[in-house]
């Protein structure tokens, strides 16, 4: 029988003790671990589960917009019923969020050339001028309009030879973080942030009035789905001639029903008295080609948030681009 002094019963004591406290903090870790495992398979199950449902509500909107498509002018064009409403559909446990809007009302920065391939790009007068003109009217300065627009044809067309106000390569691979010009269309508006002359308050500015559609065609401007704060588009229309009260009072004179034809539109004393060109006639559209389809899903505690670009003059319509998160 091995006998323990007495003096060493308190260190046999506070070892038994320390072991009991490392094994208890060993354990309380261990169960943190697995209670966060746990979460993150929870999390990730529900987010999965938030994406199936988000693209089961893409195929939806699909189907929608291929029957809208479809349907009479007068339905179609005024945006009844679709042109920026929310869509709900309830699930068990959460909801999806649906929302489509004319994908066409808006600057297409693409529109600044003109050419079919990366590599034939040419600037494009009155895509440049028209791009100016908007960003003058929604209070940009018009030394930075010029630069921005520039650099923006730079930024697309494929030589190495900076127009004026522009930038090229040279101008770029200086910066502190050195890069190159994209030499193609734009596929994406942030893309816009990387263009010479667009600060971050100038982007902010610019952003809910411009897009980069997956085509050079001037923009398809609808005049009876925009909104009547989308006056700037249609001073856009008509660079240097058309200002913005007078594109203002155009929307406010739009027949409830909306124009039934795009000679009913320019047959007014307002637009007769300028001289559109000829490329502004078949630039006003009556139909909508492009949509833009947004979700949100919540369920189970996930949120996943999408943005889409739908081109809906194919039939069926088809998915152009996809994103997921924020708009930017």
């Amino acid at each position: 029988m091995i006998r323990v002094r007495q003096s060493e019963r308190g260190g046999a004591l506070l070892t038994v003790l320390l072991l009991v406290a490392v094994m208890s903090a060993l354990s309380v870790a261990a169960l943190e671990r697995l209670r966060l495992s746990t979460r993150l398979a929870a999390n990730g199950a529900a987010a999965d589960q938030a994406r199936a449902y988000a693209m089961a509500a893409e195929a939806m909107a699909l189907d929608r917009i291929s029957l809208l498509t479809g349907r009479s002018t007068d339905q179609r064009e005024i945006g009844y019923g679709w042109n920026g409403q929310p869509m709900t559909l309830p699930l068990e446990g959460g909801i999806v969020t649906a929302r489509v809007s004319d994908g066409g009302n808006c600057f297409n920065l693409n529109s600044v050339v003109e050419g079919l391939i990366a590599g034939d790009f040419a600037p494009r007068e009155l895509g440049i001028r028209q791009f100016v003109w908007l960003m003058q009217s929604i209070g940009i300065r018009t030394v930075e309009a010029h630069r921005i627009a520039a650099s923006l044809v730079d930024w697309i067309d494929a030589d190495s030879i900076p127009n004026p106000d522009g930038a090229e390569d040279d101008y770029y691979t200086s910066s502190a973080i050195p890069y190159r010009t994209a030499n193609t269309m734009l596929s994406d508006v942030s893309e816009l942030r990387a263009v010479a002359g667009v600060t971050p308050e100038i982007y902010a500015t610019l952003r809910p009035w411009v897009c980069a559609l997956p085509t050079t065609d001037l923009s398809p401007i609808n005049v009876n789905t925009l909104a009547m704060d989308q006056a700037p588009l249609i001073a856009m229309l008509i660079p240097d001639q058309l200002d913005l009260p007078r594109a203002r009072q155009i929307l406010a004179e739009r027949p409830a029903g909306g124009w039934d034809s795009i000679a009913a539109f320019w047959d007014r004393s307002t637009l007769q008295a300028l001289t559109p060109p000829m490329e502004v006639h078949s630039q006003t559209k009556l139909e909508t080609r492009w949509f833009n389809l947004a979700l949100d899903v919540e369920i189970g505690g996930a949120q996943v948030s999408e943005t889409a670009l739908i081109d809906g003059g194919l039939a069926p319509a088809r998915l152009v681009s996809r994103k997921w998160g924020s708009d930017e």
